[in-house]
Parts: structure tokens; C-alpha cells; sequence
């Protein structure tokens, strides 16, 4: 295993690395912290790491300093808790000389397929002199691994798949300052595209059968690997039969009374507890996400239906059955998606009358965001509904503003004191802050 570990080392520092395009997330590291970089599998966490490393690099580090190993090669199948020491053995072994006398920066990518990691990590900075950097595709590393296992020696970020601005930087699109007619033209078009392919990097670009294909078997990574396996699960049929209903209803409700009763009207016999792990699970995977009603009453907020929204709105397409989803609900995940990148706490809002507010953000030391979502107010009816209870919700919580995401208007609407700004999405997308670690 020593043999193995040390040619995997010196492989990576032969090869040439692949480095994408530039992530618009900053991170900060912190002395004697391990900086962790969490989110959905294939979303580009791995290229993250190696723009890092080439920072790095570019700042002067020899390569002879990096120490990057990825969890999912099979020849690393066999290290455990007890063996992981072996890594640190191999990398000194070649570098003796380097050993508590230069820094040694350690990524290890996809570390939650490591039993025991935690442990090692946390001995490793404190009897080395390592900067360590981890990725994973398990939320649970943000939380409770993290924080019971390494006692406040881990620094954690979320990396979600493209933003449009992402994604306009892959297609060398100029979206910043003010837009020319021209300008926008190709912003427009290249939100089209956005539309269509979705952020998961590796499918920009490819045509439509390739891109279902590999996201279908995103979704079967997804499954298998981090729930069925990491979970022992032993209903495997039941987490895909409730995966497949959850992405149909994209933007929809959903109450773990129904899901059990669905999964029995399939044949599983699955309990409301095992349900509720397999939301959990899911959400930790950044596969699924769910939205509370927004209440001050936490008991409320729990017991009411919650929404689902999936990580990605062009998966949605690929891999639903294509009934129930429509174009309204994907833009609606759309803006999810968009927030969440932002803001861990999304909720959905509901007006005493009982009208609904798709998205309301509470805002530290700002005013919370009312966020509608609409395809289109042409028809007066809808106008009039969707503006209704955003209305009655800036009233009920003292707001002057909200907005309304769309496919294509642009206006504002003035309703006594408060203004209703109605945005096309390519706009909305554009106009929010970028992320930040």
C-alpha cells in the first residue's frame, strides 16, 4: 500500500493540471484551520482544488510540496482509520528533507470515502507541518463530523455547480458594467443555453442526448453511492422510487405522510422514520433540498408541507418522467438554486389570507427578500394573483420591496408606498451578489 501511495504522489506531480474556468468563490484560509469545500458530486469541486493548487504554484510553492490524493481511485480502496498514517509515511519518505522544515499543502478529495478521516486530518496538522485542504459530497462534513471530530480545526464553504455568471464566464461572455445592446443580445442567448444545459460543468456544451445521459447517470451516483451505500440502505427500489416522484414534483409540496403513503401504494413498506432519513439523506448529498414555511413557531414550520427543489433544474428535466414538470417550476429552481448559493435558510411564505410568496430570505441587518417566481404576467388573472400576495406580504412584514422573477418581462409595478420590481431571470441572475466563503 506504502508503494502504491507514493507512485499516486508523484503521478499528480507529473501531470498537468486541468484547472477549468475560475471559480467566483472566494475562500480564506486560516492558519491551523483545514479549509473544506463541500457539494454535489460532479460539480466541480475536484477542478476547484487544482485551480487552488495552481494558485499555489503560481505563488511560488513547489510542486514538490503538494500532496493531492482523490478517495475515489480504486487503488485507495483499502485505506481505513488504522492505515491512513500510511499517507503521511509515503509522502516523507520521498521527501525526507521536507519533514518540520517547509510547509506541505495536502488536498484530499472526496475524503468522506475514507472511514476515520476526521482523526487523521486533525493529527496531521497538529504534528505537521501541513496546510490541508479537503473536498466531500456530504453536508453532514459541514456540521456534525466536522464539528465533533476536528474541535473547531476546519474552515468549510459550499461549491455548488455553474452560476450563470459561471457559466457566462465559460462561454467568454462580458456581463459586467453597464450592458450594451450587443452586450445583452449575447447575455440573453447565452441564458438560453444556461436554461437548456444547466451548471453541471462537464455537460456545457454538449448536445441534448449526451447531456440526459450523463445526467441520468449523475442521478444513479447520486443514489448508489451516496445513500445506498454510505447508508446500508435496505430499501434501495424505495429511495429511487422517491427520488423519481420528488424530482416530478420539483417546486411542489410534499408532507412525509404522503411520501410513505406512496411508497406503500408501490409496494414498499418503508416507515415514516426511514422516509424523513432519506429526505435527510438526500439534502446531504446537495441532490434535494426542502423549504419550510416561514413561521416563528418552529413547530409549525415543521409540521407544515415543505417544498423540494433539486440542485440543479436542466437534471430535473433530464430525469423526470416529464409530466408534472413544467417550465414555471424549473424557473422557479431555478431561482432556488440561485439563492441557495447565497443563503443556507430559504423559506416559502404564506399570507394570512393563505396566498403564497414563493421565496422570503431573512436578510442579516437587511430587510428579508420577497421572492416571487412567475414565467409570465400576461394574463391579468395571474397578474393580478401573483401580485396579490406579495402585496399582502410586504404589509404583513413592513416591506417596501419585492420582487417578481419572470422569463422575460421587465417593469414595476407601484402599489400605494411599495414597489414590485418584475425582472426577466438573465437579469435577476446578474444583479445578485456573488458567493462567498
Amino acid at each position: 500500500m506504502l508503494e502504491t501511495i507514493k507512485s499516486i504522489i508523484l503521478d499528480f506531480q507529473d501531470a498537468r493540471l486541468e484547472t477549468g474556468v475560475p471559480r467566483r468563490v472566494r475562500i480564506e484560509t486560516v492558519h491551523g484551520k483545514a479549509a473544506v469545500c463541500i457539494g454535489v458530486r460532479r460539480g466541480g469541486k475536484s477542478t476547484f482544488m487544482f485551480q487552488v493548487i495552481q494558485r499555489l504554484l503560481d505563488g511560488g510553492v513547489p510542486r514538490q510540496n503538494i500532496l493531492y490524493l482523490n478517495f475515489f481511485d480504486d487503488r485507495l480502496h483499502a485505506l481505513r482509520q488504522d492505515n491512513l498514517g500510511l499517507i503521511a509515511e509515503a509522502y516523507y519518505s520521498i521527501y525526507p528533507e521536507k519533514k518540520h522544515a517547509e510547509t506541505v499543502y495536502c488536498f484530499f478529495d472526496e475524503i468522506q470515502a475514507a472511514p476515520g478521516w476526521e482523526p487523521f486530518v486533525d493529527r496531521l496538522m497538529r504534528t505537521e507541518q501541513c496546510e490541508v485542504y479537503l473536498t466531500g459530497s456530504s453536508a453532514r462534513m459541514l456540521s456534525k463530523e466536522i464539528a465533533t471530530q476536528m474541535r473547531g480545526r476546519a474552515l468549510s464553504w459550499e461549491l455548488f455547480p455553474f452560476s450563470f455568471r459561471e457559466f457566462l464566464d465559460y462561454k467568454n461572455v462580458e456581463s459586467t458594467g453597464a450592458l450594451s445592446t450587443k452586450k445583452r443580445l449575447l447575455v440573453q442567448k447565452a441564458f438560453e443555453e444556461y436554461w437548456e444545459t444547466g451548471g453541471f460543468p462537464e455537460v456545457a456544451g454538449l448536445g441534448r442526448s449526451v447531456r440526459i445521459k450523463i445526467h441520468q447517470e449523475y442521478l444513479h451516483a447520486i443514489l448508489f453511492r451516496d445513500l445506498v451505500e454510505r447508508h446500508d440502505v435496505s430499501h434501495p427500489r424505495a429511495v429511487t422510487d422517491l427520488a423519481h416522484w420528488l424530482v416530478d414534483n420539483t417546486a411542489s409540496h410534499y408532507s412525509i405522510n404522503r411520501l410513505t403513503g406512496y411508497l406503500k401504494s408501490l409496494g414498499h413498506k418503508v416507515p415514516k422514520a426511514a422516509v424523513s432519513d432519506y429526505l435527510e439523506w438526500f439534502e446531504d448529498a446537495y441532490f434535494l433540498f426542502s423549504v419550510r414555511l416561514f413561521d416563528p413557531s418552529l413547530a409549525r414550520s415543521h409540521t407544515n408541507p415543505k417544498k423540494v427543489y433539486c440542485i440543479d433544474h436542466a437534471l430535473v428535466t433530464s430525469v423526470s418522467s416529464g409530466m408534472l414538470v413544467n417550465s414555471g417550476h424549473l424557473l422557479e429552481n431555478l431561482v432556488f438554486t440561485a439563492l441557495r448559493r447565497l443563503h443556507p435558510d430559504i423559506y416559502y411564505y404564506k399570507t394570512k389570507t393563505g396566498r403564497e410568496v414563493d421565496f422570503i430570505v431573512p436578510m442579516r441587518g437587511r430587510p428579508r427578500m420577497l421572492v416571487q417566481v412567475c414565467e409570465s404576467l400576461a394574463e391579468p388573472q395571474t397578474r393580478k394573483r401573483e401580485t396579490a400576495a406579495l402585496s399582502e406580504a410586504m404589509a404583513e412584514l413592513g416591506l417596501k420591496t419585492a420582487t417578481i422573477v419572470t422569463r422575460h418581462e421587465d417593469q414595476r409595478i407601484e402599489a400605494g408606498s411599495r414597489t414590485i420590481k418584475v425582472v426577466p431571470a438573465w437579469r435577476y441572475l446578474l444583479d445578485l451578489p456573488e458567493a462567498t466563503a
